[in-house]
C-alpha cells in the first residue's frame, strides 16, 4: 500500500524534487507585496523597469538587474505579488511607445 502511495505522489508532482522539472518557474514564488520588493531590491539587486495595468486589480511588473537577468512580477489589489517568469539577457528587450491617441 506505501508503495501505492508513493507512486500516485510521484504520478501526479506531489513529492519535491521527485519526477519534477528543475525550472525557477516549477513553483510560483509568492509573497506580501513589500516582502516580494525587498527581496527583489536587496537580495536579487533589481530595480523596476516597467509597470502595467493587467486589469482593475492586478499589476504586471518587469524587473531586472544590472547583468541581464530579468523577472516578472503579478502584483495583486490584496497585498500580494506571484514572480510568473524569469530569465536572462533583457539586453534584447525593447520598449514601445504607445500610438498618440489624437
Amino acid at each position: 500500500m506505501r508503495f501505492l502511495r508513493i507512486a500516485a505522489a510521484v504520478a501526479f508532482g506531489c513529492l519535491p524534487g521527485v519526477g519534477q522539472a528543475q525550472s525557477p518557474l516549477a513553483e510560483v514564488i509568492c509573497s506580501s507585496t513589500d516582502e516580494m520588493q525587498t527581496r527583489l531590491e536587496r537580495s536579487m539587486r533589481s530595480t523596476q523597469q516597467a509597470i502595467g495595468t493587467r486589469g482593475p486589480e492586478e499589476l504586471v511588473e518587469l524587473w531586472a538587474d544590472q547583468r541581464g537577468g530579468w523577472v516578472l512580477v503579478m502584483t495583486y489589489a490584496s497585498g500580494s505579488s506571484c514572480i510568473v517568469a524569469m530569465g536572462d539577457n533583457l539586453t534584447i528587450f525593447e520598449t514601445t511607445s504607445a500610438p498618440d491617441p489624437a
